[in-house]
């Protein structure tokens, strides 16, 4: 197995949990990962918009041979919204869209020729931005609130 074939292999597993948590009691959806923090809902709907965000702003404009627009944010920010949009959202529409988000950037990612994969990109800050760095990144990022997810069970 490739290396892209391996990383999309295990950005794709933070489907199989979500679809995990979408056969689970309504109540786990609200409850907080620990006392004062995020509750799977909001977290759930934080990777979501995060997925939103870098398919608009960077992987969907790579594939189609343009420069990503991603920059640094206020992640604060981004995460308070994150946290508005989860609590005006049924556990059904939040699971339909973190899946097909996901679904969206893997789909975007695996379609990519090697070239445009491997490619060397700057990002609207100046950054660096590749593609498979973006990929360990955020599994990185995926495995981080999965431990915590296994926290609830």
């Amino acid at each position: 197995m490739s290396e892209k074939e391996q990383l999309l292999s295990e950005y794709g597993e933070w489907i199989d949990r979500v679809k995990e948590l979408a056969d689970r009691d309504e109540t786990l959806w609200s409850t907080p990962l620990a006392e004062g923090k995020w509750t799977v809902r909001e977290v759930v709907c934080h990777i979501f918009r995060w997925d939103e965000y870098f398919f608009a702003e960077a992987i969907e404009k790579i594939a189609r041979g343009e420069a990503p627009t991603s920059e640094h944010l206020n992640y604060d920010e981004f995460n308070e919204n994150a946290r508005d949009y989860a609590k005006a959202s049924t556990t059904e529409d939040l699971v339909r869209q973190t899946i097909a988000a996901r679904e969206q950037l893997i789909e975007a990612i695996r379609s990519m020729p090697e070239d445009v994969y491997d490619g060397d990109y700057t990002d609207k800050d100046g950054h660096p931005f590749k593609v498979a760095q973006f990929m360990k990144d955020f599994i990185w990022h995926d495995k981080h609130h999965l431990r915590q997810l296994e926290m609830i069970r």
